[in-house]
């Protein structure tokens, strides 16, 4: 499901709430023109990560928001900076960013080996080569919605975590892959806020036309497959689950 150009993700992990066994919540690695991007680093991704991309070459973490299953193992990944750069297996500092929280509120303890910073929606950042512009979303703590955009004009939107709102749909315009929460099932609809049904995830899509569907940060029980037939009852492209190890590139 995937090439060697272009922009890459890699699911890292794909579970809301907890990991299932040997497996991450979530997590998404992405990769352009030699940049290595994490969106998110819940539990078991620090593990798993290492599969598909060595500790020495990541450049930045981005925490979409600051509940466990989306930031659980960026401190364990500090000490892990921490010690390669202290052996010389790694040889800059790494860049994580944060929305929802200052630095100093966060328990980071080695500021000259992870460099903490606030994510301001208002302000694109760049990483590399690579274009990162924000949104507001709908959820209990402070949470943003992240689309980023490669020099030949590629464009990734992840969700975060959220509840239906416009803001997502502006900021997912046209974009090539939606990467977007998908925690509840449409007889769930209405019964808790700051997530998403598969329908809603759908007619998201759809109003934003966007060219492919991507849903991940699942609930742990009923037919996972019953998230796509959801989706497609509103939104008529191509419906991918996301699973550990998938790549995809664009």
């Amino acid at each position: 499901m995937g090439k060697e150009s272009g922009m890459n993700i890699t699911v890292i992990g794909c579970w809301g709430a907890y990991p299932e066994k040997n497996e991450a919540t979530s997590g998404y690695l992405v990769e352009y023109n030699g940049s290595k991007i994490l969106l998110d680093c819940g539990s078991g991704v620090l593990s798993r990560l290492q599969n598909h991309c060595s500790l020495e070459e990541l450049d930045a973490v981005v925490i979409t928001h600051t509940h466990a299953d989306h930031i659980a193992d960026v401190y364990s990944l500090e000490f892990a900076i921490l010690i390669l750069m202290q052996i010389g297996k790694r040889k800059k500092p790494l860049d994580v960013y944060v929305y929802g929280s200052e630095p100093d509120d966060l328990p980071f303890c080695f500021p000259q080996y992870v460099h903490v910073h606030s994510i301001n929606i208002s302000e694109p950042l760049i990483i590399g080569t690579v274009k990162l512009e924000f949104s507001e979303n709908l959820h209990d703590v402070p949470s943003c919605a992240v689309r980023l955009t490669s020099e030949d004009g590629k464009t990734l939107v992840y969700s975060g975590d959220t509840g239906y709102c416009q803001s997502l749909i502006e900021l997912a315009r046209h974009a090539d892959v939606l990467l977007i929460e998908s925690s509840f099932y449409e007889w769930q609809k209405g019964l808790m806020d700051g997530h998403l049904t598969a329908g809603e995830a759908g007619a998201i899509a759809a109003l934003a036309n966007v060219k492919q569907l991507l849903l991940t940060h699942f609930p742990h029980y009923g037919e996972l497959t019953q998230l796509v037939e959801e989706a497609t009852q509103h939104y008529g492209g191509p419906i991918h689950l996301a699973s550990g190890d998938m790549k995809l590139s664009i």
